[in-house]
């Protein structure tokens, strides 16, 4: 799944980036990086951009940035 395919709410984790270099720079540069815990806080009226928590801080996300990072269900 993808974290622009995640539901609200949930705590995911991240399992690999993908896009082109530039793309999966400015994304690692944010903190997302492999393995890290990120969820899914709210996303806008008309859906884009999202908002996520990552590493204790709130950052707001294109979908289609978020479509380049892979994300798995935290087990409880």
């Amino acid at each position: 799944m993808t974290l622009n395919d995640a539901p609200l709410g949930k705590a995911l984790t991240v399992l690999k980036l993908s896009g082109d270099g530039p793309l999966k720079r400015r994304i690692m540069d944010m903190g997302i990086t492999k393995g890290a815990e990120i969820t899914v806080r709210k996303a806008a009226p008309l859906g884009d951009p999202i908002e996520v928590t990552v590493r204790g801080y709130e950052l707001s996300l294109r979908r289609a940035d978020a479509a380049n990072i892979e994300v798995s269900e935290k087990p409880e």
